[in-house]
């Protein structure tokens, strides 16, 4: 492949919802461009791409592979992706080192939810998709449609995937105007003028050939373009006319002999579409001919005559219909062909591809102070040139992307270089010291020429040329050791690869741990990180079964830690090691590849841990009320310190949910604007993790108006029930508050707002208020830094004891940190609460002269910023307690789709897990029924089994984390009025509710003390002989 020119290079992957036929049609693909890696008849059967053995035993894709195909002189690297929502970091990492996508539809399902998932990685990363609608043929064999009808179904599947296309246009437009009119024209990038398709043409249109009708299982399939250049002479108009008139409302007149639209045909005309009765219709009658008994057995011998197919008589002879049908038709409408014609026609090449991609991968940085790097600015700037232009000299800069880190086991590597020498793969850095697997970097080459045993520099995602020193632990040297070209398992070795070009590379299992960018100078920019559709939410801790292998335990975590893009593995507050995975197919494939392949020893797996988070009730529906909360006209909780000298106060109120959610989103945002990093780096972090395209914005400036429009949605959901008047108090109060944000947490980027107390109200006393500062809200962008805040006392007037309070502000911060780092309820993260807490310092009795400055010793209660620490978070904790708490569990977003006649028992299912559904409606043209349903996260085990269970294997699920949501019960909760205790009995008998068992389970868990009665009904033990 590295002989190609890069203008004769297509990388392409393959993206679909699971079980929509991506492997099937690869082995086609495969088969079908030479080579004999697969036989044509094995095509569809084996499943190359899948070859891990869990892989062929579920009969799904766990993981992105690559392989090089060869085309009419065009050279295709090929990256099949799974499917399955669990491994949908395995299509990020494909899409990054792709510049095409063809998108795969299943005709009879249409579109899913995966789908929309991978449209949108699609968008995100700048790939030019084509659209292939796949298993054409169960339209015709499974639910019998008339050529007509499938023409109905299949023109409403290509509108629904242009409509989820629109909208991601729709949106970056929108975003694009909000940036025009935020800023002078002036200050426009270059970049923002890309260009953009026109919003009123589809993204898909057959007509312009980047949509495919196919049947991959049997191997056939077609652009309207072949259809059109067959009919071209027997209509006597062009193959252009034809192709534009084969879809859509255009119908052909045979008494005129011209093609009409739909006004100039009558209205009760039988006329069907020129797609219905010249493409469609021939379909239906080959496959009637071949599969029904009564069919017109000559129809295939017409057929093989009229396009002279050389087929064998023994397959036209067999007495199964079904292989001679897949002998005429793949021989007629070969799939390679029609798929690797559109690739190379419709799908851009490298140099093509990264002129607008480039923005995307390394997009322009604003640099503040460029006089002293400008020899840096000046080289970063050519690179990015280089990656830009695609340019693959030998004196261009070598750039490369590392998407992933995959082991392969070291038998499997070639045992001969690419001159024929022999090659010791035992004498290799990448960890093959301490395991039978070798540690291969899946990579693309944006620019230059990568050779192996090459020097390179391993630039991290936070890696900045501009800060030189303290930028090293972000910087690395490494050799490469050698170079391959993927052939799905197996590997090629080349001596080098030019850029354009997809390669795995050996030599980097020490530098890299999940993805990485390489450059042959140090002066570069790292390229963006990319976007997961998913977290891992899936946590459960691992044990070795004889506590002597927890070394081994520890070697194997590290190794599948770096072999699995997305695996998250840490060690837990109570010391446990933890694997976070994204699904139960996910970690149950961890756990198999750390038994067999990494760890080899026998291990113990807890069941899932799942995180709750804790927070209160909301005061009424008038947000007005629940603001006073703060301003000091209701009940607080008070709490001193052990030695009498600090006395806090601290009110409590609920965030709106709107505020809470950019919050918890906006978390990576946050962290590197309390930091301080985001105000000066030249990084670009986008707080929608992609959602407007790779815009170039001060994401400052983008999550202040994100919080603002949370509060004003707020206000206006609310402005139902209060008035005008009110409603400008409730906003002018919040934008008060929004000046006070002292600080977040947990973990100082969290959902909880720690607000700076108000001066006015300090003691009359001698006490002393500790301040704080608005650190955050000068952050963000709210308070203006040069400006003042407040009258500053100088530093003459200023008592000791002022002094003193000044120094314990950062005890109040953690006692807030860690109060909201684990609530009263079950020591979950708070969620979604503001704080106000006032902490009063008097002086110490008997040194009231204040003539020189306190010391914090100790004393017989311990360190008094530790006293304080404690205080605050008591008082966190208790002001909670008393605000009605309530538990907040992860949500997620089920699609089931399900037969008629099991839909009772899928109900079942749904209701014992605590399911809420959403939506349910039946797809056209099918007994199938798609319904839309939350489900609690830890209701979620063992769903999808026991759905299969009940419903025959005919129903499946697809789970994608949605959102938090509050329980409404009170896990406190006790009859006290009559009505409560002829329903639920006395407080004696009462079971407990559903947070309430969440709340002990999480407690015993942790080993926290749990309220319950080991005795319930007491009485005398009876035997079984009574002797008299």
């Amino acid at each position: 492949m590295g002989d190609f020119d890069c203008r004769k290079i297509r990388n392409i992957c393959i993206l679909a919802h699971v079980d929509h036929g991506k492997t099937t049609l690869a082995d086609h693909l495969i088969a079908g461009s030479g080579g004999g890696v697969l036989h044509p008849k094995q095509a569809g059967k084996m499943r190359f791409m899948d070859y891990l053995d869990e892989e062929q035993r579920r009969a799904i894709t766990m993981k992105s592979s690559s392989i090089g195909l060869q085309y009419k002189g065009y050279g295709v690297n090929l990256i099949d992706s799974p499917g399955h929502m669990d491994f949908c970091s395995e299509v990020s990492t494909a899409a990054r080192l792709s510049d095409g996508a063809l998108v795969l539809v299943d005709a009879v399902e249409g579109v899913h939810i995966q789908t929309h998932a991978v449209l949108r990685q699609a968008w995100i990363e700048k790939l030019t998709p084509c659209l292939v609608l796949n298993k054409i043929d169960r339209l015709i064999s499974e639910l019998k449609l008339s050529p007509m009808e499938a023409y109905t179904r299949l023109l409403r599947i290509v509108h629904e995937v242009n409509g989820i296309m629109s909208a991601y246009k729709s949106e970056k437009y929108l975003s694009d105007v909000d940036q025009l009119l935020a800023g002078p024209i002036s200050e426009m990038d270059d970049e923002n003028q890309e260009f953009v398709e026109d919003d009123d043409e589809d993204t898909f249109q057959p007509q312009k050939g980047n949509v495919a009708f196919v049947c991959a299982l049997d191997g056939w399939g077609f652009c309207v373009g072949e259809f059109a250049e067959f009919y071209a002479s027997k209509l006597g108009a062009s193959a252009a006319v034809l192709r534009k008139a084969f879809w859509g409302p255009r119908y052909y007149n045979a008494k005129t002999k011209m093609i009409v639209g739909k006004k100039a045909i009558g209205a009760g005309s039988k006329v069907r579409p020129m797609f219905v009765q010249f493409v469609l219709e021939p379909l239906w009658q080959v496959y009637q001919a071949a599969t029904e008994p009564d069919g017109d057995k000559g129809m295939l011998q017409k057929v093989v005559k009229s396009f002279n197919l050389s087929i064998p008589v023994r397959e036209l002879q067999n007495k199964d219909p079904k292989v001679a049908l897949q002998a005429v038709m793949s021989r007629w409408l070969p799939l390679s062909e029609s798929i690797l014609s559109m690739v190379v026609k419709c799908m851009p090449d490298p140099v093509t591809a990264q002129s607008f991609r480039v923005s995307r991968l390394l997009p322009k940085r604003e640099v503040l102070d460029d006089g002293a790097c400008s020899d840096v600015l000046a080289e970063a700037n050519l690179v990015r040139q280089s990656v830009e232009n695609c340019d693959s000299s030998l004196e261009a800069p070598c750039v490369a992307f590392v998407s992933k880190m995959f082991a392969v086991p070291v038998k499997f590597l070639p045992q001969r270089g690419p001159n024929g020498e022999v090659v010791n793969n035992f004498n290799d850095e990448s960890g093959v010291g301490e395991s039978d697997e070798c540690f291969l970097a899946f990579a693309r080459i944006f620019s230059g020429v990568i050779s192996s045993r090459q020097k390179i520099y391993v630039l991290s995602a936070l890696y900045d040329p501009l800060k030189g020193e303290s930028m090293q632990k972000h910087l690395q040297e490494a050799e490469l050791h050698s170079l391959y070209l993927m052939m799905g398992q197996g590997l090629k070795p080349v001596a080098s690869a030019k850029a354009g070009n997809v390669v795995a590379i050996r030599g980097l299992g020490h530098h890299i741990l999940k993805s990485a960018t390489l450059s042959s100078t140090r002066n570069s920019w790292p390229f963006s990180s990319m976007v997961f559709q998913v977290a891992p939410t899936l946590r459960v801790a691992i044990e070795p079964s004889d506590p002597a292998d927890m070394s081994a335990l520890m070697k194997g975590l590290r190794l599948l830690n770096r072999a699995d893009p997305f695996v998250e593995v840490n060690v837990s507050a109570t010391g446990e090691q933890v694997l976070a995975a994204a699904g139960e197919v996910h970690l149950e494939r961890c756990i198999k590849d750390l038994k067999e392949r990494f760890a080899k020893v026998k291990m113990e797996v807890s069941p899932p841990l799942v995180s709750y988070k804790e927070t209160v009730e909301e005061e009424g529906s008038n947000p007005v009320e629940n603001l006073k909360v703060l301003t000091g006209s209701s009940d607080c909780i008070e709490k001193t310190t052990p030695n009498k000298r600090c006395l806090v106060r601290v009110h409590v109120m609920k965030l709106p949910s709107m505020l809470t959610k950019v919050l918890n989103e906006s978390s990576d945002l946050l962290a590197a604007i309390v930091e301080g990093k985001a105000r000066q780096s030249n990084t670009i972090i986008d707080p929608q993790k992609g959602k407007s395209g790779g815009v170039d914005e001060n994401p400052i400036e983008v999550l202040k108006k994100r919080i603002v429009d949370a509060i004003e949605s707020e206000i206006e959901s609310g402005s139902k029930e209060i008035d005008k008047d009110r409603a400008e108090k409730y906003r002018s109060l919040w934008l008060q508050f929004l000046l006070r944000i002292w600080a977040l947490g947990p973990r100082h980027v969290g959902p909880n707002i720690l607000l700076v107390p108000d001066s006015k109200g300090e003691n009359s006393d001698a006490s002393v208020l500790i301040r704080g500062s608005s650190h955050v809200s000068e952050r963000l962008g709210f308070v203006d830094i040069c400006g003042t805040k407040r009258n500053e006392d100088s530093l003459e007037t200023r008592s000791s004891l002022q002094m003193e309070a000044e120094s314990l502000q950062n005890s109040v911060v953690s006692g807030f940190q860690l109060a909201t780092g684990a609530g009263p309820l079950c020591d979950e993260p708070m969620w979604g609460l503001a704080f106000l807490v006032e902490a009063y310092i008097s002086p110490v009795r008997g040194n009231l002269d204040e003539s020189e400055p306190l010391t914090h010793h100790a004393d017989q209660h311990g360190i008094f910023t530790g006293q304080i620490m404690t205080a605050v978070k008591e008082a966190c904790r208790a002001a909670m307690l008393q605000k009605k708490p309530r538990l907040v569990e992860g949500m997620y977003f089920c699609e089931l789709n399900t037969p008629t006649e099991y839909l009772g028992a899928m109900y079942a299912v749904l209701a014992r897990r605590r399911a809420r559904v959403l939506k349910e409606e039946m797809q056209e043209g099918s007994s199938l029924f798609t319904v839309h349903a939350y489900v609690p996260v830890a209701e979620s085990f063992g769903f999808a089994d026991e759905l299969r269970r009940w419903t025959s294997g005919a129903s499946s699920a697809l789970l994608l984390f949605s959102h938090w949501e509050t329980l409404p019960e009170d896990p406190f909760f006790v009859p006290k009025t009559e009505e409560e205790i002829e329903e639920f009995g006395d407080g004696s008998s009462v079971l407990p509710n559903t947070a309430r068992k969440l709340i002990d389970a999480v407690r015993r868990r942790k080993g926290l003390p749990v309220e319950e009665k080991v005795v319930r009904f007491a009485s005398k033990q009876r035997t079984l002989a009574r002797k008299v």
